[in-house]
């Protein structure tokens, strides 16, 4: 696979805040080779005290078993810090992976921005 066919597999990462949660919002496809960018980000969100983190899904046009990974660890690392890692997303392609994995029971998943809390919720 030459650079060129790599192009179309790039993982762009936006950051953005949106009320009490730190939003990352992906274009492109999370697999084995960009998934490294979202774990790197998440990491660097918790490390600097953000534990309320919602990952947009909304522009993924694949999401592979490392991709999930990472999202799973990202959950493990705001949950001792009282965190929440929601998921953004109205592709059904994309939920039926949450769905065949269980994943829907431990993440929360909004199918749009309108959708999330105004604030996080005090436990």
């Amino acid at each position: 696979m030459n650079n060129e066919d790599r192009a179309g597999t790039e993982l762009d990462v936006a950051l953005e805040s949106v009320g009490d949660f730190s939003v990352i919002s992906l274009t492109g496809e999370v697999d084995v080779y960009s998934a490294p960018k979202l774990r790197e980000t998440m990491k660097d969100l918790v490390e600097k005290g953000n534990y309320h983190i919602v990952v947009d899904l909304e522009k993924v046009a694949f999401l592979d078993s490392t991709g999930l990974g990472v999202l799973v660890g990202g959950l493990k690392r705001v949950k001792p810090h009282d965190g929440e890692l929601g998921i953004i997303c109205d592709q059904e392609k994309i939920l039926r992976i949450f769905r065949i994995t269980g994943l829907t029971k431990v993440f929360p998943i909004y199918r749009s921005r309108e959708e999330l809390p105004t604030s996080v919720k005090e436990t």
